[in-house]
């Protein structure tokens, strides 16, 4: 395997590369994580079993669609394929390190800018792709309401309705979300999908982000993931509030927009995600 992926390299590049010093440092939803180096030069290379080549694929086309904001560093892709019964994504290498109070103050401006940069008139993508493990729909809709009350929460709940994790009367609570949501048609932003501190850090003088479930939304949506699971330091929103400042609303839909990632890790972890997830759902009742 790592003898076809030198040799893959070493084509993109245009000269030799050999995958001398491998050394795995994560692993995560049956992905695993390498550091690679010849001595010279260094790469992150992700490595599944060969059926996971269209989510390694959609997150290489992610990361080059959001693309635009100069100030955020996206690691630049380098390959992809598949080899025996694994399939693997390189990308460029960053040494990160944590952020100072000027560097997150720079990430909230960056981010304000990118959801600011190439706005399209509906919702979605041009394809399906992933968030985390799980299949993320996209068709184009021209309501917002509509799109993510179906495509974001119905359709993870048929999910979990299926395996069984959850039992919720799907249609009553997509009703309740375009309800909340009705009324509610902000422009239509490129989005990382799946922000949160995980998928974030800093290179030389540069925010990161990486491991994107990109599509065009709501940008409070990508604020609200920044929340979920501690939000990120202050110095972060006061530089996006500087650029593009979030409606007063946002409070409202904030729990909503949640949701959406907490079903998910219901789907992907189960555990106590399922009883954090329920508590949401009553909420909407409420």
């Amino acid at each position: 395997m790592w003898h076809f992926i030198s040799e893959q390299i070493s084509e993109r590049l245009g000269q030799d590369f050999v995958c001398d010093d491998i050394r795995q440092i994560h692993q995560q939803f049956h992905t695993r994580s390498f550091r690679v180096t010849d001595g010279r030069q260094r790469y992150f290379i992700k490595v599944a079993d060969a059926i996971a080549l269209p989510r390694l694929e959609c997150e290489a086309q992610g990361l080059d669609r959001l693309r635009i904001e100069e100030s955020i560093k996206l690691p630049h892709v380098i390959c992809s394929g598949r080899v025996s019964q694994y399939s693997f994504l390189v990308l460029e290498y960053l040494n990160m390190s944590e952020g100072s109070v000027d560097l997150w103050f720079q990430f909230g401006q960056g981010l304000a800018k990118l959801h600011r940069a190439n706005m399209q008139e509906q919702y979605g993508w041009d394809e399906d792709n992933y968030i985390g493990a799980t299949t993320q729909p996209n068709t184009w809709q021209k309501k917002w309401c509509q799109f993510f009350a179906e495509q974001r929460i119905g359709y993870l709940l048929q999910l979990l309705c299926e395996k069984d994790v959850l039992k919720v009367p799907i249609d009553k609570v997509v009703t309740s979300i375009k309800q909340l949501l009705a009324g509610h048609c902000p422009p239509a932003s490129p989005l990382h999908g799946d922000l949160w501190q995980g998928n974030t850090g800093f290179w030389k003088t540069q925010p990161v982000m990486f491991d994107p479930a990109f599509y065009f939304g709501d940008r409070e949506t990508d604020i609200a993931m920044t929340e979920l699971f501690g939000r990120f330091p202050e110095p972060f929103y006061q530089g996006y509030q500087e650029i593009w400042p979030l409606s007063p609303d946002y409070q409202y839909r904030k729990p909503v927009y949640q949701l959406y990632h907490l079903l998910n890790h219901a789907l992907l972890f189960g555990g106590q995600y399922i009883q954090t997830a329920k508590l949401h759902l009553q909420h909407l009742d409420n």
